[in-house]
């Protein structure tokens, strides 16, 4: 195990690291930044960096002036410099910031002046890995940059704020401290119970439940942070011109997808990506499926069959005019056992409201909802019927959520803690509460990264982006 707040091997203390730290594209950015992590940091920069006059190279102080190839001394880009010395750094080592011009070009030759003069080019997170390992950050916070970085909506985001400001370390944290009181009056008794007063066995088994129904409501919990993060993937099926297309113009608030009176008009997959009610969607609308002798519009329908295995939910749309009939029904029979169904009557606008229901499939009006895709109308009702059915509907007090890693190892506590109660059930020896008690200790130290092995560290740290 690596405990916090120590160097996990010798290269990571002596190496010094550097990498582009903001997005590089043509046109993409005015400003781009190379950061640079370690010891020879300060040293690089001052053999690089040309600032004129009489300015101060002084921690947290910005210096004017221009990068240089050292060996031609010819100017590569004005520039800003930041020095950042330890330990009030991001990842309490030296750190040296050159803010340069965007693009590719200027950032790119300083980039590799920084390597030519001894820094070594960064993996995926692992400024982020430093900071956790110096102490800087524990591991949920480190993953919470992560998700602030990627999040896609402003929900997913207040999430990850909520992870970095320390919300779910110090929940762990508190229920790991309870847990490791009862572990300390359980071995206490293990040891010397002839000493110490009988072991009231009914508050230990309280507690362990207590703490055991806690993780399983942010297990619970976790889904609904799983839907913030990454989003659902809906899939809009029905006949052809029965209004798939404009249903995703609404939704989208865009014209993405071509409206014609002509049926077989989408022959391909149209993607778009929107938020609905703090939840990230993208919508699939796939091409009307019916019987074709045109070779590409089999294509298309093909596609579209293979979209419904993928997607999170499903919208099938047919026309209230005509009512539901038995090509609705053929296309309801396509979509995959488990994947949530959302029947939606399109044109109600062309209906009187007391005929809305007309043509409704039996026993469908509890997973129905009418709307006029061309008028716009009825859409938050389609919107909050799609999350019901999908159980993505976030209520306002959801304040943290685990990730995936994090629900596993929640999990693993929670199973662990249901085999301690077994023990208490059967009143086995105290030892045997504790084998059990250490393991749910474990994984929920796992989460914070008070328990975690070099293994964990380079797979959690991997998956970020390279600069951070």
């Amino acid at each position: 195990m690596i405990p916090q707040g120590t160097i996990a091997t010798a290269t990571t203390a002596v190496e010094t690291i550097a990498a582009v730290a903001t997005a590089v594209a043509p046109g993409a950015g005015s400003v781009a930044i190379v950061r640079v992590s370690g010891p020879r940091a300060e040293p690089i920069a001052r053999a690089l960096f040309a600032a004129p006059g009489s300015q101060e190279w002084e921690s947290h102080r910005v210096l004017y002036g221009h990068v240089i190839d050292p060996g031609s001394g010819e100017r590569l880009d004005e520039a800003l410099l930041l020095l950042m010395r330890a330990p009030r750094s991001f990842t309490r080592e030296d750190v040296v910031e050159f803010h340069c011009h965007g693009g590719l070009v200027a950032v790119a030759r300083v980039l590799e002046q920084v390597l030519a003069a001894g820094a070594r080019r960064a993996l995926p997170g692992e400024f982020s890995q430093r900071a956790f390992l110096n102490g800087r950050l524990d591991l949920t916070r480190a993953e919470a940059i992560s998700e602030l970085i990627t999040a896609r909506s402003r929900r997913a985001a207040q999430l990850a704020l909520a992870g970095l400001d320390g919300g779910l370390e110090r929940r762990i944290g508190a229920l790991r401290a309870r847990l490791l009181d009862q572990l300390a009056e359980l071995e206490a008794r293990v040891d010397f119970e002839d000493d110490l007063p009988p072991l009231e066995v009914d508050a230990v088994a309280m507690e362990l439940a207590a703490v055991r129904a806690e993780l399983l409501a942010l297990v619970a919990e976790a889904a609904q942070g799983r839907v913030l993060r990454e989003g659902l993937k809906v899939a809009i099926i029905g006949r052809p011109n029965v209004g798939k297309s404009s249903l995703l113009n609404a939704l989208s608030g865009s014209a993405r997808a071509i409206v014609a009176d002509l049926p077989g008009t989408t022959r391909d997959l149209v993607e778009s990506e929107l938020v609905l009610r703090g939840v990230p969607l993208t919508l699939l609308d796939t091409a009307g499926i019916r019987p074709t002798d045109d070779r590409v519009e089999q294509l298309g329908i093909e596609r579209s069959c293979a979209a419904l295995a993928a997607a999170d939910a499903v919208l099938l749309l047919f026309d209230l005019r005509e009512g539901w009939g038995d090509a609705d029904a053929a296309l309801r029979e396509l979509v995959p056992a488990g994947v949530p169904l959302l029947l939606v009557g399109n044109k109600a606008d062309a209906l009187p409201p007391a005929a809305a229901d007309v043509g409704v499939p039996a026993g469908s009006k509890p997973n129905h909802v009418a709307i006029s895709a061309l008028a716009a109308e009825g859409l938050e009702a389609l919107a909050a019927a799609l999350l019901e059915c999908c159980g993505a509907s976030l209520g306002p007090g959801l304040e943290v959520a685990l990730n995936q890693r994090q629900r596993d190892l929640a999990a693993e506590a929670a199973v662990a803690l249901g085999r301690s109660l077994e023990a208490a059930d059967q009143a086995l020896p105290w030892d045997f509460w504790t084998i059990d008690l250490r393991q749910a200790l474990r994984s929920l130290g796992a989460i914070t990264g008070a328990e975690v092995n070099e293994a964990m560290l380079d797979r959690v740290f991997s998956r970020f982006c390279i600069g951070k």
